[in-house]
């Protein structure tokens, strides 16, 4: 019979788990990692002349994707292109980037399954008699492993002609020319940090789904267990 078991600290490390997966997933498909620099608009309305100038763009680059100025195409009403640059693996504009998608594709994989995982950890804690808590926190760790590898070879990849493109000669490994860091970059840091919080957090829910006042309500034939 399922007892399911709800605690303040493993419904925290389940939500934690989920945020951080999506936090993750969502960093790596946008094309927000480098603000390239200021360019100007060009393409403006016959109405818009006269109007004074139209302010600079900026566009955006991320491992594989990236976003421009909309070219002035009648039936794309968007300011801004969206979309990936790389139609394969192989065209990522570096060697470097191409490591840091595998590395942070591996994490981010290994944080979503553990998030899949912890929706259960209500009802099933242990499998083969080991912890689920215990051993989602490992994977955590792991997967916090894999993401630090790519976020230190990502910047390692500023000075290929992509990169060079959008943020001026003057780029190069580690130093981001005319570029500024996007939110994806700090949101990708952010999660990591989170990521090693939850393997942390994960031993406190392991210890809270197991303590004698769950025993004790357990043996007393309850199947929904709620403590703070």
């Amino acid at each position: 019979m399922c007892h399911v078991i709800v605690t303040c600290r493993s419904m925290l490390w389940t939500l934690l788990s989920i945020v951080v997966a999506f936090a993750e997933l969502i960093a790596f498909m946008s094309a927000d990692w480098l603000i390239g620099k200021a360019k100007p608009r060009s393409g403006a309305e016959p109405g818009e002349q006269g109007a004074g100038t139209p302010e600079p763009y900026h566009p955006t680059l991320g491992i594989y994707a990236r976003c421009i100025r909309n070219p002035g195409v009648q039936h794309l009403p968007r300011e801004t292109l969206c979309g990936p640059y790389a139609e394969s693996f192989g065209e990522i504009a570096s060697g470097f980037w191409q490591a840091t998608a595998i590395f942070l594709a591996v994490g981010i994989f290994i944080l979503c399954t553990v998030a899949l995982v912890s929706v259960f950890t209500m009802c099933v804690q242990s499998i083969m008699k080991k912890s689920i808590f215990n051993v989602c926190g490992l994977l955590q760790g792991i997967a916090g492993l894999f993401l630090i590898l790519g976020l230190i070879l990502y910047p390692a990849g500023w000075g290929c002609q992509k990169a060079i493109g959008y943020c001026g000669h003057y780029a190069s490994a580690y130093k981001p020319g005319d570029c500024s860091l996007g939110w994806a970059f700090y949101t990708a840091i952010g999660g990591t940090v989170l990521t090693f919080i939850c393997a942390v957090f994960s031993a406190q829910a392991e210890i809270a789904t197991s303590s004698d006042k769950v025993q004790e309500e357990i043996e007393e034939g309850k199947n929904l267990i709620c403590l703070l």
